[in-house]
């Protein structure tokens, strides 16, 4: 998912899945044992972050959810 980030603001990122405020937490991993990975922009920029969870790269996407690696995370 397509998200602008801003310079040195914390962003939390849904690790579980679970959330409704993808690809942000909304605190629905309470009792799963996951806990939301926590990062501070570095810079002004739009990110593609995993909503699969399935990223070798977190939280950016890193296509591990595409057959052909040449397609674009969405």
């Amino acid at each position: 998912m397509k998200v602008e980030v801003k310079k040195d603001e914390i962003y939390t990122w849904c690790a579980c899945g679970r959330s409704s405020n993808q690809p942000f937490c909304d605190g629905s991993h309470v009792g799963t044992g996951l806990d939301p990975l926590v990062f501070e922009a570095e810079e002004d920029a739009e990110l593609y972050l995993c909503t699969c969870k399935q990223t070798r790269t977190p939280p950016v996407c890193d296509n591990s959810h595409c057959k052909d690696e040449g397609e674009v995370g969405v």
